[in-house]
């Protein structure tokens, strides 16, 4: 039966031509959706590698805690070992790709690095991202304001989620920022502003201490604070009254801090067990007091003496459980007299006590 039967030959091809041109366009629009753009989904996405090629490896649990600056390259590649040499999601609130492209190009072996840079609490629901995350063989959180994270993310699904990737096994590390919220607890920044250890010292309760709680679970850091940039920026004054503070808060006396240098890292592995890397000599410094202080008052400086303090370094071990160091790089004593922070002791390292017996020896 012929089709338009009163048209001509070329009347017919031409109407033809226009209905299957329509149908084509529909069919695209209905494939293909326009994506929203970046402000509606609350984050920027980058990626970088094939996203869907097989994890080489075994993933296992572990926390790289990077104290800012330049990453230890060899902290890097442990924690890329652990994540199978799989798919790595970063998650930040500034930048875009600096943290992906030294993963994939610098670090290497990872199969692919997805970068999604927050600007809103919206981001945080997103089902595409929280897909990515669900997935994720390893998860770095990048440097900048924790704030921003504390707003971004508290609370939300992505929080939720975080928690279940580590609960799966699967590692995670962070950097400056992202290393202050790793612990139960941390300093949030929400002064809007960086903390200098005079001002937390004369009150450990200033509006400007702005600590954080019941936000990251890491498995063996329930009871501590965790800073950055520690040596470099003279922070051991605020580690040690954010110590004082909440174990006055919290009615308890097993809280620790833990800060760490810049261009150094501590790794911890699955059983509970830390090892310093480091590109500058640096070291993770801990501090247990296993005390409440001497005066932790609102409106007063703080006062608190004997505070052991002990410095992780390379070839020190740092054992979760009971949070002993074995070989530590050294041991020191600061007293804090009414806000005022001064080391009253300090014990050589075994690498030092054989230097000075050597010397000894030769005169």
């Amino acid at each position: 039966m012929m089709l338009f039967p009163m048209l001509s030959r070329f009347a017919r091809a031409a109407l033809l031509l226009l209905l299957a041109s329509c149908a084509s366009q529909s069919t695209a629009v209905r494939a293909a959706p326009p994506e929203p753009p970046a402000a509606q989904r609350g984050y920027a996405y980058y990626s970088i590698g094939d996203l869907g090629v097989p994890t080489p490896g075994k993933t296992e649990p572990g926390l790289m805690l990077v104290g800012g600056g330049d990453w230890p390259i060899d902290a890097a590649r442990w924690m890329v070992e652990r994540a199978g040499h799989g798919h790595l999601v970063i998650l930040r609130a500034s930048g875009t790709t600096e943290a992906q492209e030294e993963f994939y190009n610098d670090v290497k072996g990872v199969a692919s690095a997805q970068t999604f840079v927050f600007d809103s609490r919206r981001g945080a629901s997103d089902p595409v991202m929280l897909a990515a995350v669900a997935k994720a063989d390893g998860i770095f959180i990048a440097g900048g304001d924790q704030s921003n994270y504390v707003n971004y993310w508290k609370g939300t699904p992505l929080n939720q989620a975080l928690d279940a990737h580590v609960r799966a096994g699967k590692p995670i590390g962070g950097t400056s920022a992202g290393l202050a919220i790793l612990g139960a607890y941390s300093y949030g920044a929400m002064d809007g502003g960086s903390l200098l250890s005079e001002v937390a010292l004369k009150d450990p309760f200033g509006s400007e201490v702005t600590l954080v709680d019941n936000f990251l679970h890491m498995p063996g850091l329930e009871n501590v604070i965790t800073d950055s940039h520690f040596g470099k920026r003279e922070r051991l004054g605020r580690l040690i009254t954010w110590v004082a503070r909440l174990s006055k808060e919290q009615g308890r006396e097993d809280l620790v801090g833990i800060g760490v240098d810049e261009n150094t890292a501590l790794c911890i592995d699955g059983d509970g067990i830390g090892r310093v890397f480091t590109g500058n000599g640096g070291y993770a410094w801990l501090i247990r007091p296993q005390r409440q202080a001497d005066v932790v008052v609102a409106g007063k400086p703080l006062t608190f003496r004997d505070v052991p303090v002990v410095g992780i370094g390379p070839q020190s071990t740092l054992r979760l459980a009971g949070f002993e160091v074995e070989q530590p790089a050294f041991t020191a004593t600061y007293d804090i007299e009414h806000g005022r922070l001064q080391k009253r002791q300090v014990a050589p390292s075994r690498k030092e006590e054989g230097l000075q017996k050597r010397a000894a020896q030769a005169r």
